[in-house]
Order: structure tokens, then sequence, then C-alpha cells
């Protein structure tokens, strides 16, 4: 352990691949106990725990649906019963879109990656704040958007939708909170090789060509996203907030000229 997060408690959404998996190893090298969540995957949440635990850290696998109140205030009870209230909240757990138009899709499909994307962050973060109260705890949200809270994109409506209202979620909570020393911010990453872009680690020429898009000549990998999150968490990012770090190896900067992504 490098110590940049000893006795911090972490809750990680949706840390059972990708990501999320990523950020709850990392910070788990760093000192912090985690809680890691899933909503179907366990058997990729015990995979997390097992990581976690090799570091020497502390882990509790906790089931739950962030977009529904009661099974946030569970995830949220069972992180008290064991390791004291949390520290540090990464809301990670996300939804893609499956490549609908607006004119196609229906209001369930909207509204499910809406609820997990958007509302979960909202109900995880209200639990979170509450919990700490006034103690005067220092802590820390940390939000994984993604660059497409700024760039539109034909297909992904909803997904574009619930991370640019996640950004502004950000900053309100940002400007809310900022006098009880609560730090949140947004971690947006670019193309990062996880179950997401599963069309990508399955087409090679495809990867090869969106690569070409992206200034540093090749896609994240989600320990890339994890190192900027053990930043955001620790004490070196204390007068950071209310606003976005993009991991994306220069992918927003390409877009913005002209570039197809």
């Amino acid at each position: 352990m490098n110590g940049r997060l000893l006795e911090r408690v972490a809750v990680v959404t949706g840390s059972d691949s990708g990501i999320g998996q990523a950020i709850a190893v990392a910070f788990a090298a760093a000192g912090a106990s985690v809680v890691v969540n899933y909503l179907k995957d366990e058997n990729g949440a015990q995979v997390t725990r097992r990581a976690v635990e090799r570091t020497g850290a502390r882990a509790l696998v906790v089931q739950a649906d962030v977009g529904e109140p009661q099974s946030v205030e569970a995830l949220f009870r069972a992180c008290e019963a064991h390791f004291g209230r949390a520290t540090i909240l990464v809301n990670n757990a996300a939804l893609g879109d499956v490549g609908v138009r607006i004119a196609d899709m229906s209001f369930e499909q909207w509204d499910k990656t809406l609820r997990t994307n958007l509302s979960g962050p909202f109900l995880c973060s209200r639990r979170f704040v509450r919990a700490l109260g006034g103690t005067g705890t220092r802590a820390k949200i940390i939000n994984i958007t993604s660059v497409h809270e700024d760039i539109p994109a034909v297909g992904i409506a909803a997904y574009c939708a619930a991370k640019g209202g996640l950004r502004n979620l950000t900053r309100c909570l940002a400007l809310e909170l900022a006098t009880l020393k609560i730090n949140v911010n947004n971690l947006a990453p670019g193309t990062v090789l996880t179950p997401m872009n599963q069309h990508l680690l399955d087409n090679r020429r495809a990867l090869a060509e969106h690569e070409r898009t992206i200034p540093w000549k090749r896609a994240g990998r989600p320990q890339d996203i994890a190192q900027a999150a053990v930043f955001l968490a620790s004490d070196a990012a204390d007068y950071i907030t209310g606003t976005t770090l993009f991991v994306d190896g220069g992918m927003l900067l390409n877009v913005g000229n002209g570039v197809a992504n």
C-alpha cells in the first residue's frame, strides 16, 4: 500500500468489472477499505473482492441497484455496519445505450439509462452526504462521466443526456458541499477497453481505425482512469472541486477540431 488513502472507506458502484473494478483495486492499494457494488455479476464482484484483499485491504461485496432508493439505502447501511461511514464515493455504475435513434427509442429504454446513469449518482450522493451530516469529516465524491458529457453522438442520446446532466449535478453538489469541505468532481474517460466497448475488443481492425483518431494513438485502459481516481480521492486534490478531469488521450481535442471519433 502506498498509503494515500489510509483509513478511508470507499463505496465504488458498478465495481464488478471494467473501470469500477480497476478503481476499487487501486483504492485498496492506496490503503482504503472498499465496498464492491454490483447489480447482476456477483462472480465479477468476487473477483474484485479477491483483488482488493490481495493488496492487504478490506473488502465488502454488496448487491444493489443504484437507481432504486431502498437498494441504495441498503448499500450504505451495509457499508456502515462493516466499515463505518463512507468517506469516498465513486458513482461509476452506468449503462451504455443500445444504438437506437431518438425517434425509435422507447420510453423504457430512455428511462432505464437515465435512472442508472443520472438518478443513481443523485441517490448515492444524497445518502452519502446525509450520513456525513455536520461531522466535519473530509470526504470526496467522484462521478464517472465521459467525454460524452460534452460530445453528442448519434444513437446514444440517453447516455449523452445522462452524462451531460451528471456534469451539472456535480457542479451543483460542489457548490452546496463546499462549506462542508466535501470535494465533488467528474472523471471523464474517453474510449476505454472495457466490456462497454466490447465491439472494439472483438474487432481489432475497428479498434485500430478508432485509435488513429486519438492523439495518444491508443485507447484507454481501466488503470488509466483508476490512477486519476486515486488522485482525486487523495489529499492532493483538496482544492479541486466542481470540475471535470478528462482522461482521454486527447480525444476531446481531436473531436473539437473536426476529427471523427
